[in-house]
C-alpha cells in the first residue's frame, strides 16, 4: 500500500505493556504510598488516566493476542494459556496493518505468542525479544543496528534493554511513522531486579514487594527514556502512547513472601480491587491504563467510562488513516471520546469469557459468572465487589445474563463458558474473595517453594522440570513444551567461599548450561549473578565446568539445564577446597 498521507499527518504509536501489574501500582493511582512512577505519572498528566481500563483476559497469552489483533481472542481460539495459537497465526495484527501503510514497526520484550524468531511474520520489522537474562531472539542490536535474526545474549537487564532498543529505533527512524510494542516482563516472576533499582526502596517490607517496586521503577525509567527521546527529536506532541497492564497481580491469596523470587505472589498489589490474576473479578483484569496524545487529547483527564485493550488497535488504525474492513476490529476508536468531541461513554457494554468464567459490565452494573456461581455488583457503589446483589435484583441479573449469552454465541466454542466446571483453584479463589470464606491453608514451602518428594534428590530440588532416576543417571526433562523456562536443580543452605568451580558430568540435548547464585548478603537472585555456556547435543557423558566469581560466600545455587539432560554428578568446589556434591546413588528421598 502506497503511503496515502504525509509523515507529519500520522502519529507515532507506542504501546507499553506490563506483565502481572496490579491496579494499585502506579503512584498516580493514589492508592499506595510506597510505589514511585514519576514518568508514567507525567504521561498520565499529559493525557488520560482511565479510571476503568480493562484487559481482555486475566492471563498473559489471551490478553496479548486480543491486544495485538484487536479482536476478542476467543473468537479465534486463544481462550487461555496453553491453547493452540493456530488461530492467532491466521489473524492480521495491528502491526501488519500499520506496516502495510509504511509504518516502521518494532517489538521489544515478552512475546508469548509462539516462537520469537517468527515475530516478523506478525508484522514487526525490528525484534528485540529479551524478557529475562537468558539468550533471546533479535534481529537488531541494542544500538539499533540491523542483524540477521538470531539467538542473542543479554548485554543489559531485560527491562532496561527493551527501553534502550526502542529508543534506538526512534533515533534511527525519526523521519518515519513508528509503531512500537514495548512489552516488559515486569513485575512478573521470576523477580530479578538488580541492586540499582532495589536500593531505591529501603526499609522494612516484604522482599517480594521490594522486588515488584524495583522492577516497576525500571519500567518507569524506560518510559522516561522513550519519552525523552521523542521530545529531543521533536516527536512527542504527535505520538499516541498507551500504557496498559496485561492482567492483575497474582497474590495466591496469602501473598507469601517466599524467598528466591520464583513462582507465587509477584509483589504487586490490586488494592482496592477484589480478586487477582485468573479471575474475571475487578482484581483480575481491571488494570493500570494511561493514554497520551498531546496533539489531540487534553492533559490531566481522569476518564470515567470503561475502555479496554481492544480499543488500542481501533484507535491506532483510525489515527494512521487505515482502511480497515467493517467488523474486522472489536474495539472502538478512542479519539472522539478522549479529545472531548464526544462526552458519552465509549462502550454500551464490555463482555469477557475465560475458560469457566464469564462477565459483562453494562454501565455501573456487572454480572460475573464462575461455573454455576453468579454475582451481580453495582460498581459505582461497590467497586470492591463485596456485595452480591443477584438475589435483590433478579431482573437485572437475568437481562445481563441473556445479553452475555448472546455475545458468547459468537465465540469459539460458543456458550457462556468454554469449560462448565471451575477447577479447585478457581473455586477456592471464589470462596475466599467473593463468598468471604476463610482462606485455605498456606501451601507448604521448602527453600521458598512448594515441593514434592519426586522433585528431590538428596539436598537438591528440581524446578520447571520432571525428574526420573535411571540405572546410572538422573534424567531431567523440561515441563515447558515451548522451551521458555529451563529446568534447574537448586541447592540452598550452602556456605562456599568464592571463587567456586561447578563441575557438571552430563549428556544432554543442545541448549544452555548455566549457573546462577545468591550470596550471603543477597535476599534474592540478581541478574548479574549468572554464568553460562552453550552445549551441543551429546549422547556421551561430558564434564563441563563453570566458575562463580566474587569475594563473598555463596549460600544458594541454581544449575539451569538444557531441555533434556542426564546428570551423573554436580560438584561444587570452593576456594578452600570444600565440596558439595550431587551424584547418582546418594540419598534419593
Amino acid at each position: 500500500m502506497a503511503r496515502a498521507t504525509s509523515r507529519d499527518d500520522r502519529p507515532n504509536i507506542i504501546v507499553f505493556y506490563t506483565d502481572d501489574h496490579g491496579y494499585a501500582d502506579l503512584s498516580c493511582q493514589g492508592v499506595l504510598a510506597d510505589i514511585r512512577t514519576p514518568h508514567v505519572d507525567a504521561l498520565a498528566a499529559s493525557g488520560v488516566r482511565a479510571l476503568h481500563g480493562y484487559s481482555t483476559a486475566p492471563q498473559c497469552v489471551p490478553s496479548r493476542a486480543g491486544l495485538l489483533v484487536g479482536r476478542f481472542q476467543a473468537r479465534f481460539g486463544v481462550e487461555a494459556n496453553g491453547r493452540s495459537l493456530a488461530g492467532f497465526d491466521q489473524q492480521t495484527t495491528i502491526a501488519q496493518r500499520l506496516q502495510s501503510a509504511d509504518y516502521i514497526t518494532g517489538q521489544f520484550g515478552k512475546w508469548h505468542l509462539g516462537p520469537t524468531a517468527q515475530i516478523p511474520q506478525h508484522g514487526f520489522r525490528y525484534v528485540y525479544a529479551q524478557n529475562s537474562q537468558a539468550p533471546f531472539s533479535a534481529n537488531m542490536t541494542l544500538d539499533g543496528a540491523s542483524i540477521p535474526m538470531q539467538s542473542t545474549r543479554p548485554v543489559a537487564y531485560h527491562v532496561d534493554a527493551c527501553s534502550q532498543a526502542a529508543a534506538a529505533i526512534i533515533r534511527r527512524h525519526a523521519e518515519d511513522p513508528l509503531f512500537l510494542y514495548i512489552a516488559y516482563r515486569a513485575p512478573h516472576v521470576p523477580l530479578d531486579a538488580p541492586p540499582k533499582y532495589l536500593h531505591r526502596f529501603p526499609g522494612e517490607m516484604p522482599q517480594r514487594r521490594r522486588q515488584a517496586l524495583a522492577m516497576l521503577s525500571a519500567v518507569d525509567d524506560g518510559v522516561g527514556l522513550v519519552m525523552d527521546t521523542l521530545k529531543e527529536l521533536g516527536l512527542r506532541q504527535n505520538t499516541l502512547v498507551f500504557y496498559i497492564g496485561d492482567n492483575g497481580a497474582p497474590l495466591k491469596i496469602h501473598r507469601d513472601d517466599a524467598p528466591g523470587g520464583g513462582p507465587g505472589w509477584d509483589g504487586s498489589l490490586n488494592d482496592p480491587l477484589n480478586g487477582e490474576k485468573g479471575m474475571l473479578s475487578e482484581g483480575g483484569m481491571h488494570t493500570p491504563f494511561v493514554v497520551s496524545w498531546p496533539a489531540r487529547f487534553p492533559g490531566g483527564q481522569q476518564y470515567p467510562h470503561p475502555i479496554w485493550a481492544l480499543d488500542v488497535a481501533a484507535t491506532a488504525a483510525a489515527a494512521a488513516k487505515l482502511d480497515v474492513p467493517a467488523g474486522a476490529l472489536d474495539g472502538v476508536d478512542l479519539d472522539p471520546f478522549l479529545s472531548g468531541d464526544n462526552p458519552g461513554p465509549v462502550h454500551d457494554a464490555l463482555m469477557w469469557r475465560w475458560v469457566s468464567q464469564s462477565a459483562i459490565r453494562e454501565g455501573d452494573w456487572k454480572l460475573l459468572r464462575g461455573g454455576e456461581r453468579e454475582y451481580l455488583y453495582n460498581l459505582s457503589e461497590d467497586l470492591e465487589e463485596k456485595h452480591n446483589l443477584a438475589a435483590a435484583h433478579p431482573e437485572i441479573a437475568s437481562r445481563l445474563r441473556q445479553r452475555l449469552a448472546n455475545w458468547c454465541e459468537g465465540l469459539s466454542p460458543p456458550g457462556l463458558t468454554e469449560q462448565p466446571q471451575m477447577s479447585a483453584t478457581w473455586n477456592s479463589y471464589f470462596d475466599y474473595y467473593l463468598d468471604g470464606k476463610p482462606a485455605p491453608p498456606r501451601p507448604a514451602r521448602t527453600g521458598g517453594n512448594r515441593t514434592a518428594a519426586s522433585d528431590r534428590v538428596g539436598n537438591w530440588l528440581l524446578r520447571n522440570g520432571k525428574l526420573k532416576l535411571g540405572q546410572q543417571m538422573i534424567h531431567v526433562s523440561s515441563r515447558d513444551p515451548e522451551g521458555r523456562r529451563s529446568p534447574f536443580l537448586t541447592r540452598n543452605g550452602l556456605k562456599l567461599q568464592t571463587p567456586v568451580k561447578v563441575h557438571v558430568q552430563m549428556s544432554s540435548s543442545a541448549g544452555r548450561l548455566a549457573v546462577s547464585w545468591r550470596t550471603e548478603t543477597q535476599r534474592d537472585f540478581q541478574a548479574d549473578c549468572v554464568t553460562s555456556i552453550d552445549v551441543a547435543s551429546e549422547d556421551t557423558v561430558q564434564t563441563r565446568t563453570l566458575q562463580i566469581a566474587g569475594d563473598q560466600k555463596v549460600v544458594h545455587v541454581r544449575v539451569l539445564l538444557p531441555a533434556q539432560s542426564q546428570i551423573r554428578s554436580i560438584i561444587l568446589e570452593d576456594a578452600n577446597g570444600r565440596r558439595e556434591r550431587l551424584s547418582y546413588g546418594e540419598d534419593r528421598r
